[in-house]
């Protein structure tokens, strides 16, 4: 099965994208006439179809980096560079947001072609756009909510301190009044949709911690790129070149098959944060779980049964909390941990005896390369977990166990039986049926989790 559809379009959306191609044309932006954008054989709304056969390698369209929409692109683009330090936030988003809302506005927008294909950008919708009961009802326990939560809170934080004293500057080019707090978050949710980011070149002598240091590129907006859906076993890819950015054929893809873009290795309760959407269950090879370190933590306070062993947990506790995030999570994936390191230190220290324990406070910490990457890799891998000492599996399992409770009223048979039910799952609204695939997903994998580290 393909993505279920990112994106709901009003009635007379072919008309717009025949009006959307047209200025595609007229740009520069070069289709290859072995594929089309159409409203028909595609999972969503829109899509591109193979109208002939395609080898790997081809490319699919190519569009010069002149229009793309970005905040050097812009008609506003010189405002936007003289007061580049006043609009500085945590997003890093301002910038092309403030171009999004002069240009979705103006008449005479040279990407009035492409905006116009959100009308009002109300056919998004993503859990944000969601009431806060209806998040919490239907998502509790997935860690979409809190995202949410802490998305909107920096939403309107943004708004408030950084564009409305800029927009209130420039009276001439932004009416608070038009660009509104409402419209502002919509536009956000369009950036998380639709936009591309420029990957970064890895230097040769950048090590790890160096790369995730530098500052990502802005996000920029990329017309038909954002046509493409996605799944994660997508047959093209974008390629950034220093003229232009290409959509490439990652294999031979027969006519009639819809072209997919991928947006990376991303869960299925991400994909919905995100994008709004989510892979049927099970094809999402990326679906995790997350294990909050809270639930370890309680699980291994379980076994503490007189006043040393409490003093013991809590000097362990306090030397892991300076290792790890207090409310950070350990990710396990269809095929085992995928944050295994950290697992790996956290057992370690929950597990130590006490003697254990103060020779690691001796040494202020483990020697360097105590235990090989690759078995420890392996060691967390669905086939390794079974073989963990039986004191590492008991404090997964139980850590595992603790985090299902967490979804609340949404039993796992009751998911199971609406995935089954063709008939009930009629019945769902898209909000529904998108929140349980999210919910079912990440509960097989602590199930699984619950059946590889059984006793």
């Amino acid at each position: 099965m393909a993505a279920e559809a990112k994106r709901l379009k009003v009635d007379d959306g072919l008309g717009r994208l025949q009006d959307f191609l047209q200025w595609c044309d007229k740009v520069g932006l070069v289709l290859s006439k072995k594929v089309c954008v159409t409203t028909e054989g595609t999972v969503a709304d829109y899509g591109m179809v193979a109208k002939e056969d395609i080898e790997e390698g081809e490319v699919l369209f190519t569009i010069p980096r002149s229009d793309l929409l970005d905040q050097e692109t812009t008609k506003v683009s010189a405002l936007l560079k003289k007061e580049k330090s006043s609009l500085e936030s945590s997003s890093g988003w301002v910038p092309l947001l403030l171009a999004l809302l002069y240009e979705s506005t103006s008449s005479q927008s040279h990407w009035k072609p492409y905006l116009s294909l959100w009308p009002d950008f109300k056919a998004l919708d993503h859990p944000m756009f969601w009431s806060k009961e209806e998040r919490d009802k239907l998502l509790k326990g997935t860690g979409v909510p809190e995202a949410v939560a802490k998305d909107l809170s920096n939403i309107q934080r943004e708004y408030r301190d950084v564009v409305l004293p800029f927009m209130t500057r420039h009276p001439e080019l932004w009416n608070p009044h038009t660009h509104t707090l409402e419209l502002y978050t919509q536009l956000v949710a369009f950036i998380m949709a639709y936009s591309f980011q420029e990957p970064q070149e890895e230097e040769e002598d950048d090590d790890d911690e160096e790369q995730e240091n530098k500052a990502s590129s802005p996000p920029m907006m990329v017309p038909m790129a954002d046509m493409l859906n996605h799944i994660s076993s997508h047959n093209a890819n974008l390629e950034f070149n220093p003229d232009s950015l290409k959509m490439v054929s990652l294999r031979a893809i027969r006519k009639g098959e819809e072209v997919f873009n991928t947006y990376g290795q991303m869960a299925n309760w991400q994909l919905l944060h995100m994008y709004g959407f989510t892979e049927p269950y099970p094809d999402n090879n990326n679906d995790t779980a997350d294990i909050p370190i809270s639930c370890l933590y309680q699980a291994a306070k379980q076994d503490i049964q007189s006043d040393a062993e409490q003093q013991l947990f809590k000097e362990r506790l306090e030397v892991l909390c300076q290792l790890m995030q207090e409310n950070g999570a350990v990710v396990f994936g269809k095929r085992g941990c995928l944050t295994e390191s950290e697992l790996h230190a956290a057992l370690k220290l929950l597990c130590m005896s006490q003697d254990e324990f103060s020779e690691f406070k001796d040494n202020e910490g483990w020697e360097e390369d105590d235990e090989d990457e690759e078995k420890i890799s392996q060691a967390f891998s669905n086939e390794g977990l079974p073989d963990l000492k039986a004191s590492w599996k008991r404090l997964i399992h139980e850590a595992a166990r603790l985090t299902l409770r967490s979804y609340g009223d949404a039993e796992m048979e009751s998911d199971r039986l609406l995935m089954e039910d063709e008939a009930a799952r009629k019945g769902l609204s898209s909000r529904q049926w998108r929140a349980l695939q999210v919910r079912f997903g990440q509960k097989m994998i602590l199930h699984r989790l619950l059946e590889l580290t059984a006793s």
